[in-house]
């Protein structure tokens, strides 16, 4: 159990310190997860940046998520998706729209506070601030490919032990601090899961990419 985001984020720094990192670049996926990245960021000397991707939601159960769309329009399943009573095609189509509309506008907001980092041949650390079904964070990766970094670790408080597998098949390395085989929601295992807003992962990237600039 974790106090907080942040608390997550200071175990997480212990452990990658241990690491050798090239010109450490951490990507965020937002929102909760820049709180996460701009702990990670601080403690290891690195640059805070955001990837986006979103999670296309279940049919009537707007909290389930059965897949991903990243920032390219590619839609990533999961597994189990064609299972789920109303998951056609024309309502992925409605659904991957729905979501790079916010996608576009997400992307706006980030990129007014700073301008995409560069990837190529760094270390990157990929961030949130747990992984449940693992489809948001897959896209993010995917969307990673084509910058071409030197190492790309996802770094997670809590995840599945067999998501933390999938995702290890996708990265150089994945630090997770937590991986229960009875898995719930990712906030059941923080005392305080507040939502993240907006302009609090806005405020982050800006204060991160400003003391960056100064340095």
């Amino acid at each position: 159990m974790f106090k907080d985001r942040e608390d997550a984020a200071l175990q997480l720094a212990k452990r990658l310190k241990t690491r050798r990192l090239e010109r450490p670049l951490v990507l965020a996926i937002p929102r909760g997860g820049v709180v996460v990245g701009a702990v990670l960021a601080r403690e290891l000397g690195a640059e805070l940046d955001v990837v986006l991707a979103r999670k296309l939601r279940a049919p009537y159960q707007p909290e389930l998520a059965i897949g991903a769309v990243s920032e390219d329009g590619e839609v990533h399943l999961g597994a189990f998706a064609r299972q789920i009573p109303g998951v056609t095609d024309e309502y992925l189509h409605r659904e991957r729209d729905y979501q790079l509309a916010e996608l576009a506008r997400r992307r706006a907001l980030f990129r007014d506070a700073r301008p995409e980092a560069d990837a190529a041949g760094r270390t990157v650390i990929v961030t949130d601030d747990g992984v449940a079904t693992g489809s948001t964070m897959l896209a993010a990766l995917h969307v990673l490919q084509a910058r071409a970094p030197r190492e790309v670790i996802v770094a997670i408080p809590v995840a599945p032990p067999d998501m933390v597998t999938q995702l290890g098949r996708q990265c150089h390395h994945v630090e997770c601090l937590l991986a229960p085989p009875y898995f719930g929601a990712v906030g059941a295992f923080y005392r305080d899961f507040e939502q993240v807003e907006d302009s609090e992962a806005v405020r982050l990237l800006r204060e991160h990419y400003a003391a960056d600039r100064r340095a």
